[in-house]
């Protein structure tokens, strides 16, 4: 991807819509958003946690506070293709992204502890975050993106994420980009990205839906479904394959 950010600071608030809220949605701000520069692409993810889920189980907290390690890619890379390392931090609703740019070998390497960084401040955080928790790749998720941008040029985004899944194994990005549910057909995660506060149009289109808030994340779904609740997230590829 071109113009490829490093660092981001935004609210971003999340939704769960149903099939007819999403199709609200889309006709409502047709005259106010337009299909992004990628307008729909698959991402895949990598969470690195301690070997007892602690940075998860500390976030389901909601503490004014909290970070999370993440390998990103888009689409299915292969050893030699760009991704992203990113430490992700929430404190007090705002969000904090910064990301690393490597090739998918070298950031395997990287976060396995046997190569360095790129010896910037973004890769040094990271460092010391690797330092503090000594991560573990835990699980992959992937989903479905639509994603829209503001007609004016201004920094509102909002996408629409579909066909969330995980596994347990495999947990590499170069391994195809299939995994168990986390969400129930036809239910959409809304999320929407601003730097500030949200413009009237929108917050009337969601009244009119009935369209709210929610506290909504994807790994914290993995972890409340396929660890606390006892289900497998262990995708055997020979039964995709066949079926």
């Amino acid at each position: 991807m071109s113009g490829i950010q490093s660092c981001f600071k935004r609210y971003e608030k999340k939704y769960l819509l149903t099939q007819a809220q999403y199709e609200a949605m889309l006709a409502g701000m047709a005259d106010c958003m337009l299909p992004d520069e990628h307008p729909r692409y698959s991402i895949s993810n990598v969470y690195y946690d301690t070997p007892d889920y602690a940075l998860i189980r500390a976030s389901l907290e909601k503490p004014v506070y909290k970070e999370k390690l993440r390998l990103r890619s888009y689409g299915v890379p292969g050893s030699r293709d760009t991704v992203f390392v990113e430490l992700k931090k929430k404190y007090d609703g705002v969000v904090y992204k910064r990301r690393i740019t490597m090739e998918m070998r070298d950031a395997a390497l990287y976060l396995y502890g046997a190569r360095k960084g790129d010896g910037s401040q973004i890769s040094r955080e990271i460092d010391y975050f690797l330092r503090l928790y000594q991560p573990e790749r835990k699980v992959f998720i992937a989903y479905d993106r639509e994603a829209y941008a503001a007609a004016d040029g201004g920094e509102l985004r909002i996408t629409f994420d579909t066909a969330l899944r995980a596994r347990s194994n495999d947990v590499d990005l170069r391994l195809g980009d299939h995994g168990a549910p986390l969400l129930p057909d036809g239910v959409y995660l809304m999320e929407v990205k601003i730097p500030g506060t949200a413009p009237l149009w929108l917050a009337r289109l969601m009244a009119e839906n009935q369209i709210f808030s929610t506290s909504f994340s994807k790994y914290g779904a993995y972890y409340k479904q396929y660890v606390l609740g006892g289900k497998s997230a262990v995708i055997q590829k020979e039964v995709l394959l066949s079926a």
